[in-house]
């Protein structure tokens, strides 16, 4: 005796077509968007052609030397640490965070020390900041 088999209904969704729509997508955006090559950025620091800003009296200045080491307004500060510079800037500014503050820093000096000063007159509440530059050599 031969027995038919029962043709199950499927209970399913078939993904196949959301998968392939899903693919083509990625692929279109794969070949659509552009990709910066950022190794290949040359950069020459602390080099400025525009106008030399106006000194104010009241500023608060930061100077980083080629070690990391900093200096608030001319006193040299103990360590290279974020709590020691931002109670630094807090007492030279005696909460006076509108002040203009310069930040000063050695063309060999390292970019996390630069970062550093900048994050600490952030969390402080400094909102003009400025970085000093040279102008460069003519020949």
């Amino acid at each position: 005796m031969q027995f038919r088999r029962q043709q199950r209904e499927q209970d399913g969704v078939n993904l196949t077509p959301l998968i392939d729509v899903v693919f083509l997508l990625l692929i279109f955006f794969m070949v659509s968007t552009t990709f910066t090559k950022e190794s290949h950025l040359k950069l020459n620091l602390p080099e400025a052609a525009g106008p030399q800003a106006q000194a104010e009296p009241s500023m608060v200045e930061v100077l980083i030397n080629a070690d990391g080491s900093y200096a608030v307004d001319g006193r040299a500060l103990i360590n290279k640490k974020l709590a020691t510079l931002k109670s630094a800037l807090s007492e030279v500014s005696a909460g006076e965070y509108n002040r203009p503050l310069v930040i000063t820093a050695d063309a060999t000096a390292e970019h996390q020390a630069v970062v550093r000063a900048m994050d600490a007159a952030g969390q402080l509440g400094f909102v003009h900041l400025s970085i000093t530059t040279r102008q460069p050599e003519k020949n």
